[in-house]
């Protein structure tokens, strides 16, 4: 241990500063401490009695404050993107107006029961010998399948795949997405396309002066399908596996003017011009609308691959406003018809015909000797031959890409067409007034 000298502060070289000593320097040191103190406390109690107050005064004149951060329970996911937002906005949109459509039938009921086939020879293979038989005892109203559609009309119109109501003897039941149930009338089925529509009715009442009141439905806006590019966002909505109700998916659309032969039911259906699309398309969606951002359909639901990984088609929506078009003049799908029989020539045709030609519609007979040329048809009356080219119609150049059938569908029955032809080397034009193909 150190010992230290003794230290008389008196006699040590140390002089206090001169404010130190100054009465005044420690009167404003005192008074900046109690308004600190004061101020600290005033902040407390403002914030706890009169903020909330002083909020809502300065709210009241449209002033313009500082707010302060509140941290509140979040009850509305926030979308993150803009793509995710407008998909959720689609969904909402849409929704109400996608149905499930329930097919019931009226089926067998089967009995069992046990007879001894043996029983003439005795008890030769002993009485219990017995073999189960079955017998009808009645029928009962049994769901078959499901599928999904949308309403397009307020009225109540619906439109769906062919397939989903196929069968004249089966009873279609629409369940909307509020739950509600109504019973469907099919009004038409497409006879080339994968096209149906049917009809629900809403509940009418009464109002207080006596009027009919009828409720209007949801619908969803169809779109142009012409203008679909590839690559582009696709939303799907439909009754998976008709169990899960108005299920979403989202995908791209991976390819456009495909040809696919559908099976389903014991029948085959070649389709032309189809939308390709990676958005999950499972049994029961058909029907269901294929939308894209804007929330408009853009093309109708209506075959899948077996096997493979989200690879799903879809009806281009315009193709389907032709069928509501008629349905809502007519009652009915009409088709215009010319009334040949033709190939589509491309390279190969023409090397194996020697035609002049790389391009156009060859009429000629079926595989199996069908005439080339309809009897009282359109094209006979305007004077078609076998033989001849079909190279234009209305100005519109034939190409496997544009086929003769594809032109003709933009037209209805009782329209005149111009065809330009090929026929013993020499062009011709001729005129024919189209007529309604029978169903």
């Amino acid at each position: 241990m150190y010992d230290l000298p003794n230290f008389n502060i008196k006699n040590a070289d140390f002089k206090i500063p001169k404010f130190l000593k100054n009465r005044i320097f420690w009167g404003v040191v005192l008074i900046v401490f109690i308004s600190s103190v004061f101020g600290f406390l005033s902040g407390i109690i403002y914030y706890s009695y009169f903020s909330p107050g002083a909020d809502n005064y300065f709210s009241k004149l449209n002033i313009g404050i500082p707010q302060r951060e509140t941290i509140e329970k979040q009850t509305v996911y926030l979308p993150q993107t803009s793509q995710e937002e407008a998909v959720i906005k689609v969904v909402n949109e849409v929704s109400p107006a996608v149905v499930s459509i329930i097919i019931t039938k009226d089926v067998p009921i089967l009995e069992q029961y046990y007879t001894n086939p043996f029983q003439d020879f005795g008890d030769f293979f002993g009485p219990e010998f017995l073999v189960p038989q079955y017998r009808q005892k009645g029928t009962e109203k049994k769901e078959i399948g499901g599928g999904t559609g949308f309403i397009v009309s307020e009225d109540g119109m619906i439109l769906t795949n062919k397939h989903v109501v196929s069968d004249a003897e089966a009873d279609y039941t629409v369940l909307t997405n509020d739950g509600k149930k109504y019973p469907a009338k099919v009004l038409a089925r497409d006879p080339i396309q994968d096209l149906a529509i049917i009809k629900i009715d809403s509940n009418r009442t009464i109002d207080s002066e006596g009027g009919l009141i009828l409720k209007k439905f949801p619908t969803a806006p169809l779109g142009d399908s012409d203008k679909i590019q590839i690559g582009q966002t696709v939303i799907t909505i439909g009754n998976t596996l008709g169990e899960f109700r108005n299920t979403v998916s989202v995908g791209v659309v991976s390819g456009l003017e495909r040809t696919i032969t559908a099976s389903g039911g014991g029948v085959d259906e070649t389709l032309e011009d189809i939308i390709q699309t990676d958005a999950a398309i499972n049994p029961g969606n058909s029907g269901g609308p294929l939308l894209n951002l804007k929330g408009e359909v853009i093309g109708i639901n209506t075959a899948m691959v077996q096997g493979a990984q989200n690879i799903g088609f879809a009806i281009p929506a315009n193709k389907a406003k032709k069928d509501i078009n008629n349905v809502k003049n007519y009652g009915k799908i009409i088709y215009p018809l010319l009334g040949v029989r033709y190939v589509l020539i491309n390279e190969a045709i023409q090397q194996k015909n020697n035609l002049k030609v790389d391009y156009g519609a060859l009429i000629q007979k079926g595989e199996n000797g069908e005439a080339a040329i309809s009897s009282g048809s359109a094209a006979e009356k305007a004077g078609l031959k076998e033989g001849d080219i079909i190279l234009e119609l209305n100005g519109e150049k034939i190409t496997t890409e544009n086929a003769l059938s594809k032109v003709i569908m933009k037209y209805n029955p009782g329209d005149k067409i111009t065809l330009k032809i090929l026929r013993d080397g020499s062009e011709n034009v001729l005129e024919a007034t189209l007529t309604e193909r029978e169903q």
